[in-house]
């Protein structure tokens, strides 16, 4: 059976190359093969009043060309690398490819848009759509400010975002696989709200007792290590540690992100009533904030 690849989508513009990159070691670390995708839009070739019968004919491609040379000035990685050129709408295509690879990468920003837009469409679109993990490598430059950024110890580390009412174990596992290639350690991040708000007594009634904030932080915290249990004991050798922390989930984990290798978060599940495929805004805010790669996961398949 093949490897599943890791699929880099490309379009020319230097995030693209710089997520170029990142994908190219990625594929190094899974010893995965490397598709190189540039998704070419029939509307540059289309002109007003003229019907398109089909795909312009194919005059080479200048993106593909300028991957192979980026390529090739790493020097050998040793890397099974394919290149690929389609035709589409980026934003459709891209989320398409996740049903046949092990990672699909991409630049936080294409060609496109307005530059001053954190996050472009096709990044948008992948992240929510794909079947695989997708991992959005912003261009350099993003900061956190250090207020918001903790105390860590150093070393390599990949973050992953825990919800304790919500958890999901797509997003561990991926963390701890992805810290068991980079010799580095998982930090656990969950945050709960606070203060919590209560509903004041009505006259005669009594009001209910206040929450201690200590027993809110402990009890979040007891959930998290279960959580973390089997994933400990599948990877023995990964060093993990729970984070605790009060207020804002998105703004913690943005916080946490600064000079980690990786930050994992979860998409929402389909619910019944909300059946399209949703970010989810902590997520969201992740993507538009986080100043390294960001890894989102598909939520796990729902239990029988």
């Amino acid at each position: 059976m093949s490897t599943p690849p890791v699929v880099a989508a490309v379009d020319g513009s230097d995030d693209s190359l710089h997520a170029l990159d990142w994908a190219l070691d990625a594929a190094r670390r899974r010893r995965a093969p490397l598709r190189v995708v540039h998704v070419r839009q029939y509307a540059p070739w289309t002109q007003p009043d003229v019907l398109v019968t089909g795909p312009p004919a194919d005059a080479g491609d200048e993106v593909l060309d300028a991957a192979r040379a980026h390529v090739a000035a790493r020097g050998d990685t040793g890397t099974d690398v394919g290149y690929d050129g389609l035709d589409g709408l980026p934003g459709a295509l891209l989320p398409e490819l996740g049903a046949t690879a092990r990672l699909l990468v991409l630049g936080s920003r294409g060609r496109g848009g307005f530059r001053s837009l954190l996050l472009g469409s096709n990044g948008l679109a992948a992240a929510r759509d794909a079947e695989c993990p997708v991992v959005v490598v912003p261009r350099p430059g993003r900061e956190v400010d250090d207020d918001e950024a903790p105390a860590v110890a150093p070393g390599p580390r990949v973050v992953a975002g825990l919800n304790v009412d919500s958890p999901d174990d797509a997003v561990l596992a991926f963390a701890f696989a992805e810290a068991a290639l980079r010799g580095a350690r998982v930090q656990v991040v969950t945050a709960y709200p606070w203060p919590v708000r209560t509903w004041g007594a009505a006259a005669g009634e009594v009001p209910m007792p206040v929450i201690a904030q200590d027993e809110v932080e402990s009890e979040v915290g007891t959930l998290a290590d279960g959580f973390l249990a089997p994933h400990r004991t599948r990877h023995p050798d990964v060093p993990a540690e729970v984070q605790v922390l009060p207020g804002d989930a998105a703004g913690r984990l943005v916080g946490a992100s600064r000079d980690a290798e990786l930050v994992v978060v979860g998409r929402h599940r389909r619910r019944l009533l909300a059946p399209a495929r949703m970010m989810g805004s902590v997520t969201q805010a992740v993507l538009l904030h986080a100043p390294g790669p960001i890894a989102v996961i598909p939520p796990s398949p729902p239990e029988e």
